[in-house]
């Protein structure tokens, strides 16, 4: 049987202490305390947050764990569309101003509460149904800016409010594959995605690197595993997610992100980790839910906020794990 320098190249080292700032797939021998370890991917768990001021599904949402923003969505039935905002400090929920036009289904565009955009939605009012608008966040206050180039509801959001990514929806013609850029200013419709969709998770901390996972699409079983991931010029199908889900939620980066809640069949509580090549389950939401909002830029710390069903629709969950984490490797 081969031995570990025979498949490596190279023998595993023997150290006295572990090394400072181990690298994921590291291993080596810890002489003092006779242990063999090794460096894996950080391992994570979801624990309870404070709850949204109004409880309510179909939200946009933002910003980072301590930096967080949810705006507008609904609440029913009867249905009411809201438009409400509320920041989130790392432990509880504060409204701020409203957004001026009531909707639900509104993207969520920016790395902090502190300057976001809500783009897109949906309302009962035949004219703003499927809208176009954007509007931008200054701290204080809501301004309707420019406009979308093709109106949708249910979209991904990546990137920042000066520098932003729209992707996918939905609209009269149904779910739509077209992805816009935002410059700070206007626009820009750039390549499709492979795989068009609504209700996918989204998320990158720029509009030149994102990721997009799941969704629904328009054929049986209506929900999708597949993933893409865009380089700032075009898609890339990826690999594909374990479970197939619809109205999910994102967190991170294209090459570190987590997807979380949605429907798979039913609502589902199941969470799920990207590493840059594959997707791998990790621990589930404490409460199963769909139409949820996530929030961060970053796979290691993220906000499951709200969601369906309505009993539900107030909670907020953090998600924590680091980077990378060390064990202990037994062999028999």
């Amino acid at each position: 049987m081969a031995d570990y320098k025979g498949i490596k190249g190279f023998t595993i080292p023997t150290v006295s202490s572990d090394p400072s700032n181990p690298i994921i797939g590291q291993i080596w021998y810890n002489s003092t305390t006779d242990t063999l370890k090794g460096e894996v991917v950080g391992v994570g768990a979801w624990a309870s947050g404070g709850n949204l001021n109004t409880a309510r599904y179909d939200m946009g949402g933002g910003g980072t764990q301590t930096a967080a923003m949810g705006i507008s969505g609904m609440t029913g039935p009867p249905t009411t569309y809201k438009a409400e905002v509320e920041t989130y400090d790392g432990t509880s929920w504060t409204e701020v101003g409203d957004v001026n036009t009531a909707m639900a289904g509104r993207a969520g565009v920016g790395q902090t509460e502190a300057a976001m955009l809500a783009v897109g939605g949906y309302t009962n009012t035949p004219v703003s149904l499927f809208a176009a608008l954007t509007e931008q966040w200054n701290g204080t206050g809501w301004t309707e800016i420019a406009d979308l180039t093709t109106g949708r509801k249910t979209a991904g959001g990546a990137g920042t409010s000066s520098a932003g990514l729209v992707i996918g929806g939905s609209n009269p013609d149904g779910n739509v594959a077209i992805c816009e850029q935002w410059n700070g200013t206007s626009w820009t419709e750039v390549n499709d995605l492979n795989t068009a969709r609504r209700g996918e998770g989204s998320c990158g901390a720029t509009n030149t690197a994102a990721i997009c996972a799941g969704g629904e699409i328009p054929a049986s079983p209506y929900s999708t595993v597949k993933a893409e991931t865009w380089n700032g010029t075009s898609w890339t199908e990826v690999g594909d997610l374990n479970t197939s889900r619809l109205a999910t939620a994102a967190s991170g980066t294209s090459t570190a992100a987590l997807v979380f809640g949605g429907d798979d069949g039913s609502v589902t509580a199941d969470t799920e980790q990207w590493d840059g090549s594959s997707w791998t389950e990790v621990a589930n939401l404490a409460s199963a839910r769909k139409r949820l909002a996530g929030s961060s830029q970053t796979r290691a710390a993220a906000l499951a906020i709200g969601g369906y069903p309505s009993p539900l629709a107030s909670a907020t969950e953090e998600w924590n794990a680091p980077d990378t984490t060390t064990v202990t490797i037994t062999t028999s």
